[in-house]
């Protein structure tokens, strides 16, 4: 009987889960709707958006009164008081954003580098002091530039910040109270920009993004974040590009060597920009053409600096990826540039923050 019991409730943890992720990730639905897409049956549906109304993590809200057809169904709306906080750490600043239920951003500051996890930790509990949030803080989700351990959420490998096998979740967790939850900054934009962004709705995309440490990316493909063996999967900055003789600046040719926000920076400087712009482009789109060949995303998302070598004339960028890949993928691809802009780590990373909460609402 204890397993039976045991079982049931596991069922209905998860079942609070499905609706608590349908109204984070999709926004207010009524409880019809819920209804058909959880599959439960009306009655079922009732009791867990009540349980979750009680728990403060959803609203009810009268229907729409200009619906007329059939019998009215209250719409279940998340909750305002909850939110999760996204961090990101980079090598010139740290960004912090208290994040709330769909990905809207309620706070967020820039702070000075932090050298270490431990400056960093130190961080975080001094901005959560002084903001004084009201809300339910459900914990933190760091998004960190460099290779972390899906297992555990150690970053074997930041070289841009100097971290190596670095427990940064501990020190987080320790300062705050809170529970702590850690990621690759690309692969979460690449969440973030899925659920919320650029490829909403879409179930195959790659996403790339140029920052101060060079050049990341995610990977969805049916609808699922591919993380790879041990979480390691979307570094394309290391990939060699395909560079002709005449643009190559390096010995490496790794991807954000040669695409580098700090040559495009240097070059301005020195009255060579429209030169450098046009070399990263070319580089750029025959390594976009690679990633249609080989994967034949229906979406690719660029982020930071690398939206902006598009944008300075997204239809030739946008043909030239064409171009140079088969003809048959690249007949339905799209490019776009990241919507969220600068937001798109922090909503991330406060994403695996809220991981826990979808796992077990009332936990």
């Amino acid at each position: 009987m204890a397993t039976r019991m045991a079982g049931l409730d596991a069922v209905r943890r998860g079942n609070l889960g499905e609706i608590l992720r349908l109204v984070h990730h999709s926004g207010p639905r009524s409880r019809a709707v819920l209804t058909a897409e959880t599959g439960l049956n009306r009655s079922t549906v009732a009791d867990l958006v009540s349980t979750l109304a009680d728990a403060g993590l959803v609203v009810e809200r009268d229907p729409d009164p200009s619906h007329r057809v059939g019998r009215p169904s209250p719409v279940v709306v998340p909750a305002e008081g909850v939110v999760a906080i996204g961090v990101n750490p980079e090598v010139d600043a740290v960004e912090i954003a208290a994040v709330g239920f769909g990905g809207a951003v309620r706070r967020e500051t820039r702070e000075a580098a932090a050298a270490d996890p431990a400056a960093l930790a130190a961080t975080v509990a001094r901005v959560l002091a002084e903001w004084a949030l009201t809300e339910r803080v459900v914990g933190v989700g760091v998004a960190v530039p460099g290779l972390v351990r899906a297992e555990d959420g150690v970053v074997r490998l930041a070289p841009h910040l100097g971290w190596r096998d670095a427990d940064v979740a501990g020190p987080i967790a320790r300062a705050t109270g809170l529970p702590v939850a850690v990621g690759n900054d690309a692969s979460l934009g690449a969440r973030a920009e899925h659920l919320y962004g650029a490829a909403r709705g879409v179930d195959d995309m790659v996403y790339l993004n140029g920052g101060a440490s060079g050049i990341g990316g995610g990977l969805v493909l049916g609808g699922r974040i591919i993380g790879g063996a041990d979480g390691y999967a979307g570094e394309w900055g290391q990939n060699r590009a395909s560079v002709d003789a005449a643009d190559r600046r390096t010995e490496t040719a790794a991807l954000e060597d040669e695409v580098n926000r700090q040559r495009l920076l240097d070059a301005r400087a020195d009255g060579a920009a429209d030169d450098e712009v046009a070399r990263q482009r070319r580089i750029l789109a025959s390594t976009l053409a690679n990633a249609v060949n080989v994967i034949a995303p229906r979406v690719i998302v660029l982020g930071g600096f690398l939206a902006d070598l598009r944008a300075a004339d997204a239809a030739a960028f946008d043909g030239a990826v064409r171009l140079q890949a088969l003809d048959v993928p690249a007949e339905r691809v799209e490019l776009h540039a990241a919507r969220l802009a600068g937001h798109r780590l922090l909503i991330g990373a406060a994403e695996i923050a809220f991981d826990r909460l979808l796992a077990d609402p009332l936990g």
